[in-house]
Order: C-alpha cells, then sequence, then structure tokens
C-alpha cells in the first residue's frame, strides 16, 4: 500500500497551508505571516519555504497567481484546504487525548 502524500503535516507545513486560508500570499508573506502567528516561536529560512511551496504546487495543495520578477504569489486550493482541516481534526484528537490521559494522573 502507498504511503498517502502529506500524511500528517509538519509543524511548519501546517503553518504555510494556514498562512494561505485567508489570502494569497508571496514567499516572504508568508514568512511573516508564520513569525507573527507564532510570535517568534517557527521561523522559516528560504531553502524550507521554497522546497514546502513547491511539494505543494507540486501536490496541487496550492497554486501560483502571480509572478512579477522574483516575486511568485500563491493562493490554497479546495485540495490544501481540505487536508488543512484534516490536519487541524487530527491535532484537535491529540490534545484531547493528552489532556484525558493528563487528568488520570
Amino acid at each position: 500500500m502507498g504511503r498517502r502524500a502529506f500524511e500528517g503535516l509538519t509543524e511548519t507545513m501546517f503553518y504555510v497551508l494556514m498562512a494561505f486560508l485567508r489570502a494569497e500570499r508571496c514567499g516572504t508573506e508568508v514568512v511573516e505571516f508564520i513569525r507573527h502567528k507564532t510570535r517568534d516561536r517557527l521561523t522559516l529560512g528560504p531553502g524550507t519555504l521554497y522546497t514546502i511551496l513547491a511539494k505543494f504546487q507540486e501536490e496541487q495543495l496550492i497554486e501560483e497567481t502571480a509572478v512579477e520578477g522574483r516575486k511568485r504569489t500563491y493562493r490554497i486550493t479546495e485540495k490544501g484546504r481540505a487536508l488543512y482541516h484534516e490536519e487541524l481534526e487530527r491535532l484537535r484528537s491529540c490534545v484531547i487525548d493528552g489532556e484525558s490521559e493528563e487528568a488520570m494522573v
């Protein structure tokens, strides 16, 4: 049985998808969104970011909407939005499981 692409996103991947939920963004805007959202807990270098963006584009989770010189702007696709919500639900389940286990200690 083949492994499903992006089964269980990394934290960084999760935040990259989150960055596109309400707006189209270029790479630097994604980095700024994540830095602000996580209060500097998570920072992305260009290599990490553009590797993720390329994988997401290849898997049709995001799509390019504009190119101005070297600046590329992307938006989330319905497939990307569905994956984001699946991951959000998975993470909620993890927190519920962890909290219920803590309550038994």
